[in-house]
């Protein structure tokens, strides 16, 4: 079956990321991660399906995801994870709200990743 026709599948648990609101690639793109031009090559997977992104995620809307072993934030210094905490979450609030924008998809990053491409191009 074409992937068209599987929708996207998460590269982890396999089943289908049926909503952008769950996208752990989306989520990377937001966050200006992952570049436009590669949205369409890259593998899908559930936010949930990369604890090591998900557990970044602090807000009362997202349960929160634990992540074990080296890249397990209790481990990491405490300063870089509250900057990770307040990206990431901006991002995830930011991802929450695109299916009301009906922006174009080059509008989706942070406002400072736009503006980042920008100068880039």
């Amino acid at each position: 079956m074409a992937r068209c026709e599987q929708g996207y599948l998460c590269e982890v648990c396999g089943v289908d990321v049926g909503e952008i609101t769950d996208s752990d690639l989306y989520l990377r793109y937001v966050l200006g991660e992952v570049p436009p031009e590669q949205l369409h090559l890259l593998p899908e997977r559930h936010l949930r399906c990369n604890p090591a992104l998900a557990q970044y995620v602090v807000e009362a809307a997202f349960e929160p995801v634990r992540c074990d072993g080296f890249f397990a934030k209790d481990t990491l210094d405490p300063a870089f994870v509250g900057e990770e905490e307040a990206r990431v979450t901006r991002g995830w609030k930011r991802l929450q709200e695109i299916p009301t924008l009906g922006i174009p998809i080059i509008e989706y990053p942070l406002p400072e990743v736009r503006q980042r491409l920008v100068d880039d191009s």
